[in-house]
């Protein structure tokens, strides 16, 4: 089974993510979400996590975290290990509490943080649970905009040094900031993921490639994301190669370009779609109905399979 790629380091930024076993709800009541927010902060105070925003959906959370000690695993094992014991034991039940692993994106932090952070606290918004993110009481955005008194363990100044010197203004700022947006759609900044590890300028990701990836131990069999890294081909050679193999009247040789460069690839959805001249969601649209496609039809598969062997690529 292919691993995730774990990346640490002192001062690491990170969008984590963990979603319920079978997407099944993880929090069934405000008891456990306060009880989840309190493992949050035994892990700032035993493991020198820094939580600069979370929000806590039904069946998963976000949370923007920095690691000083470069100790991500640790801190997960206590928040996501300790939290599934005492949901276990509440609701006498036994088993995975959360589907796999958590996924850990690496973040760029002056870059992506403020994006991030309006992306997280506007999640309750998207998903229909309120219609302004001040409502909904379990993410960190009323800290943010001085609604609530903010708990000890988590830190605001980082975000909200980016919207004024004066924290009132910068209130008001980030306010209008997360805010504006509303009923309109707007960018997704996890668009830009690379190899669905990073998320950063180009400068950055020549960084992590030097600093994280030895070429001449990765193991690219178990761990294929190392792969897309190392010697992932161009959207134009995955597009030249879906056209040597489909005919140019074929209906689907676009489509089966974006899912290679999406699903094989490890493309951001941004880059696939200026390349085809598509918005991002639409890139990821097409890449999911066309994974559905091919689920039921075995000469589609079989197309699929000789693409990515043609170019050595390996599914994400």
């Amino acid at each position: 089974m292919a691993r995730p790629l774990r990346i640490q380091y002192p001062g690491a930024f990170y969008h984590i993510t963990s979603r319920g076993n079978e997407r099944k709800a993880i929090f069934k009541s405000n008891a456990d979400r306060e009880r989840f927010l309190s493992y949050l902060e035994s892990a700032h105070d035993r493991y020198g996590a820094i939580v600069h925003v979370y929000c806590l959906m039904d069946n998963h959370y976000h949370v923007l975290l920095e690691t000083p000690l470069a100790n991500l695993s640790q801190i997960l094992h206590h928040v996501n290990g300790a939290y599934t014991a005492y949901f276990n034991t509440r609701r006498k039940r036994s088993g995975h509490l959360f589907q796999g692993r958590y996924k850990a994106i690496v973040v760029e932090k002056d870059s992506y943080c403020q994006e991030l952070s309006r992306y997280i606290h506007l999640n309750p918004v998207r998903a229909g649970l309120a219609d302004r993110p001040s409502e909904y009481h379990w993410s960190s955005y009323s800290y943010y905009i001085g609604k609530d008194s903010k708990p000890a363990w988590l830190t605001t100044e980082s975000v909200l040094g980016y919207f004024g010197s004066y924290e009132s203004s910068a209130r008001k700022n980030y306010r209008k900031f997360v805010e504006r947006p509303l009923g309109l759609e707007t960018k997704d900044p996890l668009d830009e993921v690379f190899a669905s590890t990073f998320l950063g300028s180009d400068k950055f990701i020549a960084w992590a490639k030097e600093h994280f990836i030895d070429q001449g131990k990765a193991d690219t069999r178990n761990m294929p994301v190392l792969k897309e890294m190392i010697d992932r081909p161009s959207l134009k050679q995955i597009h030249q190669t879906v056209e040597s193999i489909l005919a140019k009247d074929h209906p689907l040789r676009t489509n089966l370009a974006v899912f290679i460069s999406h699903q094989y690839g490890g493309f951001p959805l941004k880059k696939i779609g200026a390349y085809y001249g598509m918005r991002g969601s639409a890139v990821s649209q097409s890449s999911r109905r066309f994974k559905q496609k091919i689920s039921g039809d075995g000469e589609l598969r079989k197309i699929v399979a000789e693409v990515a062997v043609r170019l050595d690529l390996v599914e994400c």
